[in-house]
């Protein structure tokens, strides 16, 4: 089974420093639902882990990330993808919990979940956290340009970590790594 993970905001929807709070504030990049759609039927399950700490700090509740999430289902589907789980943490940093990336809660809970390994699959993030928990994981971390993406390069860089695929955003991604890789 090929898995691939994605964080939400910054690499499928546009972030925001206010948070992202409803549905309608849900927006998604150009180019990210028809990617998702793309590596769903190049034979991928993909999986979301996001921190969503909005929820710890009353921003918005479990209905509004419901409706987020069902919107961004909906659009895949309706780009004829799936998005086969989506994992969060409700939790605020200082809340200390395993789930929050860069720890590596939310992808232990994809490996129970879906009785998997996914050691060696491709973790796509913006964030240095995200970076990290890939690497925690044995996750190959694949960084964006969207959302946090020009901050998070510009740290990877001068930590010398120089063998993380860069891309402008999910969809180069997707077409330049996973799907023309695994045709090869």
């Amino acid at each position: 089974m090929k898995v691939v993970v994605l964080d939400r905001d910054g690499v499928i929807n546009h972030d925001s420093d206010n948070y992202i709070k409803s549905a309608e504030e849900w927006l998604p990049i150009d180019g990210s639902i028809d990617a998702i759609a793309t590596l769903s039927k190049s034979g991928y399950q993909v999986m979301v882990a996001t921190n969503q700490s909005g929820l710890g700090r009353n921003y918005f509740d479990e209905y509004a990330l419901a409706k987020m999430h069902t919107k961004l289902c909906t659009m895949v589907e309706e780009a004829g993808g799936i998005v086969d789980g989506i994992f969060y943490c409700p939790h605020t940093p200082d809340q200390n919990c395993e789930c929050r990336k860069p720890k590596t809660g939310l992808l232990k809970q994809i490996e129970s979940e879906f009785s998997c390994s996914l050691s060696g699959s491709c973790f796509i993030g913006d964030s240095y956290g995200d970076i990290q928990a890939a690497l925690a994981f044995g996750c190959e971390p694949i960084l964006v340009r969207t959302g946090k993406g020009l901050i998070t390069e510009q740290r990877i860089q001068k930590e010398g970590l120089s063998n993380i695929s860069i891309f402008d955003n999910l969809a180069s991604a997707v077409l330049e790594k996973l799907v023309v890789h695994d045709n090869v």
